[in-house]
């Protein structure tokens, strides 16, 4: 006898709780320190943090010419790689989770390729003859950027010893790409500008250059009057550019795509002696190198970063109001995130995950507390 058709699968049970994703906006005031990590001497600073793109694994540069590798999955220290001879800063995963690129801090200026699994060099990237001030890779290939204080920025590729291309500027001390790995940002501290690149025709003019010299802050008497820049990011939705800055007035939001400001973002205290790093425009460095003291949340939304006092994060709402204050547009932080261990002089947002990393003499990990509020400012 012919049978009918077989009755519907029941439908799916309901999402649970643990199924729910968590939107930064419900949980960004409520984050708390979760693990800490003490480094092997309390003189031992963190210069550089990463995730890998995966958001499973962290790796930080260590002043002792050491990198440590923690599991962001499970709370924990993996293994500690030493790179005595050559010393380590900037340390960034490639896009494989065991094996990360790196700027030497001794001997010379080389770029190191290194496999995580078994501490060995897979290549050295030599061509620069001053320090690397920082190191950009492409979200999109193996390709990725350096700057260096010999007025360079080179463009790698991990498969290749040599330099793809080479820009010749004054002071570019910073880079970044954007979301789509189709333009390229070089910040010019002396310049008091930032250049826009098509990746395509790397070697053309800009096709955008913002002048920044309106929002300088005024120089101090007998000070460097180059800008203090710390570190350059594109948000992830790419209309934002930030600008992280170790000046009292605070950092820079930009509109990517005019260059105009939207807001400054103003720590809440007066950073004290040797709370923020070295910018690279600083020579010699007055404190430990560091690689800024901000991060973008993955939605595009927040910035979290350095309150400017000993512990506590603040964090920055780039959709909050904008006040007028002395001619200058402000967005004040929005909530403080308390921390009683510990400074954030430097700070990474894991873009596949609700949590983040700061670092100073130690390395913390914060996750959302569902038990606590938000503390206002």
């Amino acid at each position: 006898m012919a049978q009918g058709p077989s009755p519907p699968p029941p439908p799916p049970p309901p999402p649970t709780d643990n199924d729910k994703t968590q939107k930064t906006s419900d949980i960004i005031g409520t984050l708390r320190p979760t693990r800490l990590f003490k480094l092997s001497k309390s003189d031992t600073y963190v210069t550089s943090l990463d995730f890998d793109d995966e958001g499973l694994l962290l790796i930080a540069a260590c002043s002792d010419s050491s990198l440590q590798l923690y599991s962001a999955q499970d709370g924990c220290h993996r293994k500690t790689l030493l790179s005595q001879k050559y010393g380590c800063h900037l340390a960034r995963f490639s896009h494989h989770s065991e094996s990360v690129i790196y700027a030497s801090t001794k001997v010379d200026d080389t770029l190191r390729y290194l496999s995580t699994h078994d501490n060995s060099y897979i290549r050295y990237f030599k061509g620069h003859s001053g320090t690397v001030t920082d190191i950009a890779l492409s979200p999109r290939d193996d390709t990725f950027l350096s700057c260096s204080t010999d007025n360079t920025v080179r463009l790698w590729n991990l498969k290749s010893q040599y330099a793809q291309a080479r820009l010749n500027l004054s002071t570019p001390y910073l880079a970044a790409y954007d979301p789509s790995a189709t333009v390229i940002a070089v910040a010019s501290a002396s310049t008091s500008s930032i250049l826009l690149y098509d990746v395509r025709n790397y070697d053309k003019p800009p096709f955008a250059t913002f002048d920044m010299r309106q929002y300088d802050p005024p120089p101090a008497p007998g000070g460097n009057n180059i800008p203090e820049w710390t570190k350059l990011e594109f948000s992830n939705d790419g209309k934002s550019l930030l600008v992280t800055t170790n000046h009292i007035q605070g950092h820079l939001l930009l509109d990517a795509f005019s260059g105009e400001l939207k807001a400054h973002l103003p720590r809440p205290y007066q950073p004290t002696w040797g709370i923020l790093r070295s910018a690279p425009s600083i020579t010699p460095p007055k404190t430990p190198l560091g690689q800024g003291d901000t991060s973008i949340s993955p939605d595009g939304r927040y910035v979290v970063g350095s309150s400017g006092a000993d512990r506590d994060a603040v964090v920055w709402d780039t959709q909050g109001r904008v006040s007028k204050e002395a001619e200058r547009k402000v967005i004040r932080p929005m909530c403080s995130l308390p921390c009683d261990r510990g400074k954030g002089a430097v700070t990474l947002w894991n873009h596949r995950y609700n949590m983040m990393a700061t670092a100073d003499t130690e390395v913390i990990m914060w996750l959302p507390d569902e038990h606590v509020g938000m503390k206002p400012l």
